[in-house]
Parts: structure tokens; C-alpha cells; sequence
């Protein structure tokens, strides 16, 4: 997901949010205490993967709807994932889909936990999204945009937020899910919203964040909860993401150097720190320059991307090529179809770094 690119974040701003973070944490018994999810993270091999669609679907709804639900797709690009030691991948649910079938959709989702299972692999699942299109529909996806980045992806909710229902919609959708897997130990953790204050939300988006936080504590899962820092202009929502995060998420596309200060800041939190989107070569951020340092800081790292696919993920944001070349540097992703990688370099690398 595309995310703006800072100089910096500076202590003047991050270090009061760790002071407010403390003070919340002692006030609300539900957010895990620092040694909670201390215990909870050394109980992990280093975390690292990648977030994962299957290459035949171009959208969260295409993913899970039932008649394009690809389970051989899915074990089949998992065991890719295995191969260069990936223990772990970023999934992205959605409502529409959940409201057509919700029985249908649980279904799908444990048989998805089933074959990630079987490829070691634990699952982080998202919820609500603020990026990219925001009027989905389910049946049939539209076809991918010819060089076109993400041209296919939903929000959710999107434009359906200010519908009369769509709060009690969402926090049945979210109870229902969440309730149904929260003893699940193949589940990592739960990301409750992608990116809130995408798409020029910006501040508009903290009251569903906030209500998505309280029908999530209500529900109170084993697994911990978190929502991702993205855009460090977005102080209230950051605010809110770190104080009420079990876990601290974050997402960054820098260079190594920008991107290894914004672990140090973090991590003076004193919580477990997990990269959940990370890697856009064009941008210089790639695999040998920022994984390492991940490993090092003892930082979950999960790239954008595994198989090129629908997506069109292997384009940049801000170059797309309309003539459907395949462009000389892939943005994200680490696979072909076939399972070859992009870079065989960049798979021993992944594979060094897993002991494989």
C-alpha cells in the first residue's frame, strides 16, 4: 500500500505518545501490559514473511467469495513461502464477503488456516482498509489495468461507512469472524485496519478505528491485536495506534537508514515490534539492504508482495506502464507464477537469514 515517504520522526513527537502509551495501558486492563506481549513475542522464531493475496485474484473479494476461492492456488504460492522459510503472511478479509455467505466464509477462512498450517506458516489477518477503490461490490472483479499497481484492490468499508446500518453491519462482521478464531493459534495476530486515514481520510477515519478497538476487546482473543503507524503526519491516529496496539505495527518503504531510525524510536516502547509492509526496490527499499537490519533489531519483517499476479504489484505506485512490459526492476513480490523468484539472489538471502 502506498505510504508517504518522511525525512524522519522525531522524539519530539513519538517520545510523549510512549509516556501517554504507559499511562493508557495501566488505566485499561484489556490492552496486554508490555510483559504480556514480551512473553507473547519470544514465543515466535523471528517473524518474517510477506503479505499474501493469490496470484489469481486481484482483490480481497476475488480472494474469498466463494466460486473464486483458489485453494490449489493458494497451497501451491504458501509452499513458495515455505521453501525460502517464511513462518509467517499478512491477509486482508472483507465484509462483502463475509455478508454473502458468512457461514461459506468462515469455512473458507478455516480452510485457508489449514493449508497455511501445513506450509508452517501463521497468519496475520487484516480487517477494515482504507486504500485504494472505494465502492466494492461483490460477484464477478473487474479485470486488472493493464502496468496498473493495485488497480483492482477495495476498501473496506469504504464508501459504504456513512450508509444507515453499516456500524452495526461492521461490528457483526468483526464479533462473528474474531469470535469464531480467537483461540486459533495458527491466527498470528489481528490487524484491525490497513492503513486508517488512506485515500484522504486522514482524521475522519479515528472513530471507526476507535470502534473497531472496543468490539475487538469485547470479543478479547488470545491472539493480540494491532493497527500499523503508516504516515507519520497523522498524529491523532498514530496517537491512538500506539496506545491501544497489544503489539506495535508499522509500515515503511524507506531507505535503510530512515527506516532503522524509525526501529530505534519504536522500540522504546518497550512492546514487540513488527514491520508489516516493507520492500519497494525502486524506492530503495529491497530484501539485502533492510532485512538484515530487521533480523538484527529483532523486528518482525513482512514484505509487500509474494507472487506476481493480478495485482500487477510488480509496477511501482507512481510508474505504471500502460503497455504491459514487465518493468526492469519489480516494485514488490518476491515470486513468478512458476515459482521461480525475481531474484534468486534475493532468495538465498531469505533463505540465509532463516538458517535454511
Amino acid at each position: 500500500m502506498k505510504v508517504k515517504s518522511y525525512l524522519l520522526i522525531t522524539s519530539l513527537f513519538i517520545l510523549p505518545l510512549l509516556s501517554q502509551a504507559q499511562n493508557k495501558t495501566n488505566k485499561q486492563a484489556a490492552i496486554w501490559t508490555p510483559p504480556k506481549a514480551n512473553s507473547w513475542y519470544a514465543g515466535h522464531k523471528w517473524i518474517n514473511g510477506s503479505n499474501f493475496i493469490p496470484s489469481t485474484a486481484i482483490n480481497q473479494l476475488e480472494m474469498w467469495q466463494a466460486y473464486t476461492f483458489d485453494p490449489q492456488t493458494i497451497d501451491k504460492e504458501l509452499g513458495y513461502a515455505e521453501g525460502i522459510g517464511f513462518n509467517a503472511v499478512r491477509v486482508f478479509l472483507h465484509s462483502l464477503a463475509w455478508k454473502a455467505d458468512p457461514k461459506g466464509f468462515k469455512q473458507r477462512v478455516a480452510q485457508y488456516l489449514a493449508i497455511a498450517d501445513k506450509h508452517h506458516i501463521q497468519t496475520i489477518f487484516v480487517f477494515l482498509d482504507d486504500c485504494w477503490n472505494p465502492n466494492a461490490k461483490t460477484g464477478k472483479q473487474p479485470d486488472p489495468k493493464t502496468g496498473i499497481h493495485n488497480s483492482g484492490w477495495v476498501q473496506d468499508p469504504g464508501n459504504r461507512l456513512n450508509e444507515p446500518g453499516e456500524i452495526a453491519f461492521l461490528q457483526k462482521y468483526v464479533t462473528d469472524v474474531m469470535g469464531t478464531f480467537k483461540h486459533d493459534k495458527r491466527i498470528l495476530l489481528w490487524d484491525l485496519y490497513n492503513e486508517p486515514g488512506n485515500g484522504n481520510k486522514g482524521d475522519k477515519s479515528l472513530d471507526l478505528l476507535t470502534k473497531i478497538f472496543i468490539w475487538a476487546r469485547a470479543v478479547n482473543p488470545d491472539q493480540p491485536l494491532s493497527v500499523a503507524m503508516w504516515d507519520w503526519s497523522l498524529e491523532k491516529l498514530n496517537a491512538f495506534q500506539l496506545t491501544h496496539s497489544d503489539v506495535i505495527t508499522y509500515h515503511d518503504y524507506e531507505d535503510p537508514e530512515k527506516h532503522e531510525r524509525v526501529v530505534q524510536i519504536l522500540k522504546a516502547n518497550g512492546r514487540p515490534v513488527i514491520c508489516t509492509e516493507y520492500m519497494a526496490r525502486t524506492r530503495n527499499s529491497t530484501f539485502a539492504n533492510t532485512m538484515p537490519i530487521l533480523k538484527k533489531e529483532n523486528v518482525g519483517a513482512v514484505n509487500w508482495g509474494l507472487v506476481a499476479g493480478k495485482t500487477n504489484t510488480m509496477y511501482a505506485w507512481d510508474a505504471p506502464m500502460p503497455n504491459g512490459d514487465e518493468p526492469k526492476v519489480w516494485f514488490h513480490d518476491v515470486f513468478r507464477k512458476d515459482g521461480r523468484p525475481y531474484s534468486q539472489d534475493e532468495a538465498n538471502l531469505i533463505m540465509k537469514l532463516n538458517d535454511k
